[in-house]
């Protein structure tokens, strides 16, 4: 065997190894998070065997409407296997059926403030964000919060639906950004 095939056999069972252990996470519900709403690094989908609750943090794969094509063309979520290639997202749950949602300025909760939910009129892009109307939070959907003052959240797109909740987001291994 030359030297020019050992390195190439060599390349190609590193690559396979590598592809394997990655394909071996992703099964055991490990993701990477890239964005800087949650800390950087591999978080875990626990399963979630209850309902979901104000205050959960989760992942959750977005819907594959308007407002999450934008958000993907403007780099607020990567590619990924959730429908429409939408990557899933890690958030906290703010409010849940029947909770009312005011917006003005910030985020209200049953009249109640929700802390870093400041609005923002334009990303650090420059583009224009146009907030959520608010309202009561309807039947089989969740209202979605990051305190990260930079978050695409719910404030601007609104409450999704519940199904999309892959489970809970646990960290594994992760970094402020």
């Amino acid at each position: 065997m030359t030297r020019r095939r050992r390195a190439l056999a060599v390349l190609w069972i590193g690559a396979a190894v590598v592809s394997g252990l990655f394909s071996l996470g992703y099964v055991g519900g490990l993701r990477i998070n890239l964005t800087s709403s949650y800390p950087l690094g591999i978080w875990r989908i626990v399963p979630l065997d209850r309902e979901v609750a104000v205050g959960d943090l989760v992942m959750i794969c977005p819907p594959p409407t308007s407002a999450f094509r934008l958000a993907r063309q403007r780099g607020y979520l990567r590619s990924g296997l959730c429908s429409g290639w939408l990557s899933p997202m890690i958030k906290t749950v703010a409010a849940t059926l029947g909770q009312r949602v005011e917006i003005a300025g910030a985020v209200r909760v049953d009249g109640m403030p929700l802390i870093g939910s400041d609005l923002r009129a334009a990303d650090a892009g420059g583009r224009a964000l146009l907030p959520y109307a608010g309202g009561v939070v309807p039947p089989g959907h969740v209202f979605l919060h990051s305190d990260f003052a930079g978050s695409y959240d719910s404030r601007y797109f609104g409450p999704v639906p519940i199904a999309g909740v892959l489970g809970l987001a646990r960290p594994v291994l992760t970094v402020r950004p």
